[in-house]
């Protein structure tokens, strides 16, 4: 096998790799490297999440990049906030050594004016980016790409996924013939052949063969319940299997963070681990894990990049992946040297035609996890409890100056009723727990039933069992402005992919949509202060009385004129139209 030291990198990358305990490359890397470092010839590289893509393009850009220069030398996009940001931590922490070099990660869901004083100073030679706000600050003429030497698309098929074809092909079109192309995608749908055979020239494809094979030691299991209870059901599994040794995997920080947050208040030993967090509070947080003072590590895919633990018992997946060859990786994380291990995917009610296409693309067999009742929970507490009492040490020096005057107070009660007190009391605690519902499971083959009954009528507002909210903004079809761009510009912002959309309308100059209510902050936050173009987007609440926007009265009365729009099927407004993430 090779090492980095042997494709002539400079010695401060080198060095950087050696203190990030880097020395020998992965497939994707051994085959990229060499390539782009010798040749001017454009990459199509196919290769799963987690195969170390991110090195494979960064450390050959690195190597060739002239960092005096005063212009944007090398692009690169991503999906997803989440994975921008892990991109460019990664090409700082692979630069440390490279004095004056700088990157810069723009995203969407936060203040665009940080990134705008960055690129005016003139300084940055790496933009790391996301679509929308890439095109954003392009159309804004701050980010200039007329002297750009290098462009990475990396997870191509799933910004085309997300909807991003129109600002991919409008970003590219912005950049120079003579341009070094790289593009990495999991897949090779139509489209990325399409977006090879336009923008990309002389190309060499390297495929790395994916490995769907599943460790033989592994149980695969799901769980079933509502969307909100899926919280709640894994609390039960980590109550019942109190030795639990495991990682849950999100699919966004913010998830990610929010789940760590409500287990750590409610008592659990747990942390999260996500692109938010600096090389020194990774490594305390995995230093923890590591020593079992964690029973559970909250992580995103991107971040859990380089986890190897052993002795993991179990694998949570509180979203069911997209790639099953993600489902593959995850699960791997445990079950390995002959251990046993279990994988347990946290599915929703209206996910059981997703879970089964999973099954048949990898050809296994998911168990249904019985969510354990109430009752059952109680029990497990309360023996939980009762041994932690049987085994605490007393300290006798602090207890001292309280016991006399404790023990003079009880010493009417006998010890069946001061023990019968203390379980009240804590009965008690583990009762205002929110949620009270005795048995969370749901019997997939209902479900399915009631999947075929979940059909969209005009007028009606029982879509798949989701409680719609819907909004105004203020961008229409003269914005250019399409049903999958708004999917699109809606999941950047918000850096999730779970919301589920019911009926857009796009009119000439403002649309309405709808979304799961339970995204409705995320999505209200994730719009402050964005703009599209030279728009300022304005998100408001619409009524959502039916198909009709004629209930909804904007700011400006103007706008109702131009409601002789269309929705996205061509026909006349009011006909609804559902589209789903």
């Amino acid at each position: 096998m090779s090492k980095f030291s042997s494709f002539g990198l400079k010695p401060e990358i080198l060095e950087a790799l050696s203190e990030m305990g880097f020395e020998n490359p992965t497939e994707i890397q051994e085959q990229s490297i060499p390539q782009v470092l010798n040749s001017k010839q454009d990459l199509l590289a196919l290769a799963q999440t987690g195969t170390g893509k991110t090195a494979a393009f960064s450390l050959p850009i690195l190597q060739n990049i002239d960092k005096s220069t005063k212009h944007i030398a090398a692009l690169v996009l991503s999906p997803t906030r989440e994975l921008c940001l892990q991109i460019s931590k990664d090409m700082e922490a692979f630069s440390k050594h490279m004095k004056g070099l700088e990157v810069l990660a723009v995203y969407g869901g936060t203040s665009i004016e940080t990134q705008l004083r960055a690129l005016k100073k003139g300084k940055v030679n790496v933009v790391v980016g996301t679509p929308g706000r890439t095109l954003d600050l392009i159309r804004r003429k701050v980010l200039k790409l007329d002297q750009v030497a290098y462009v990475v698309l990396d997870e191509a098929d799933e910004m085309l996924n997300m909807g991003f074809r129109e600002e991919l092909d409008d970003i590219l079109s912005k950049t120079p013939d003579g341009k070094q192309t790289m593009l990495f995608s999991a897949t090779m749908p139509k489209e990325i052949q399409r977006i090879s055979n336009k923008y990309m020239h002389d190309v060499v494809e390297i495929r790395v063969a994916h490995n769907n094979e599943l460790a033989p030691n592994i149980e695969h299991c799901f769980t079933l319940c509502k969307s909100e209870h899926r919280f709640e059901a894994m609390r039960r599994i980590m109550d019942v299997h109190s030795d639990m040794y495991g990682i849950v995997f999100c699919r966004t920080r913010r998830d990610c963070k929010e789940i760590a947050d409500k287990l750590i208040d409610a008592g659990y030993a747990a942390d999260a681990l996500n692109g938010d967090l600096s090389q020194a509070q990774r490594d305390h947080v995995m230093k923890r894990f590591r020593n079992r003072q964690l029973q559970v590590l909250v992580a995103t895919d991107v971040a859990a990049r380089g986890i190897d633990v052993e002795k993991l018992t179990h694998v949570i997946h509180h979203n069911i992946p997209d790639d099953p060859e993600v489902y593959v990786h995850r699960s791997g994380r445990t079950g390995r040297a002959g251990e046993k291990g279990v994988s347990v995917i946290l599915a929703h009610s209206r996910q059981v035609r997703k879970l089964e296409q999973v099954a048949r693309d990898l050809k296994i067999s998911f168990q249904q996890m019985e969510i354990p009742s109430l009752d059952v929970i109680f029990q497990k507490r309360l023996h939980n409890w009762a041994a932690n009492i049987e085994q605490l040490d007393v300290n006798e020096k602090q207890v001292a100056p309280y016991l006399d005057e404790i023990l003079k107070r009880m010493d009417w009660m006998d010890k069946d009723l001061l023990i019968a007190k203390f379980l009240s009391l804590e009965l008690n605690k583990l009762q205002t727990a929110k949620v009270k519902q005795a048995d969370l499971n749901i019997e997939p083959g209902k479900r399915s039933k009631e999947n075929k009954r979940d059909k969209f009528e005009k007028g009606s507002r029982s879509r798949s069992n989701v409680d719609f909210k819907r909004y105004y903004i203020n961008i229409g079809s003269k914005n250019n402005l399409k049903a999958p761009k708004l999917i699109g510009l809606v999941n950047d912002l918000t850096a999730t992919k779970d919301i589920e959309f019911g009926k857009i309308e796009i009119m000439k100059g403002f649309s309405f949509f709808e979304i799961d209510e339970s995204f409705a902050g995320m999505v209200e936050s994730g719009f402050d202060g964005e703009s599209w173009g030279s728009v300022q987007l304005k998100l408001e609440p619409a009524e959502s009385t039916g198909p009709s926007s004629k209930k909804f009265k904007p700011d400006s009365g103007k706008r109702r004129s131009n409601s002789r729009g269309k929705d996205v099927r061509g026909k006349k407004k009011g006909g609804g139209h559902k589209r789903r993430r």
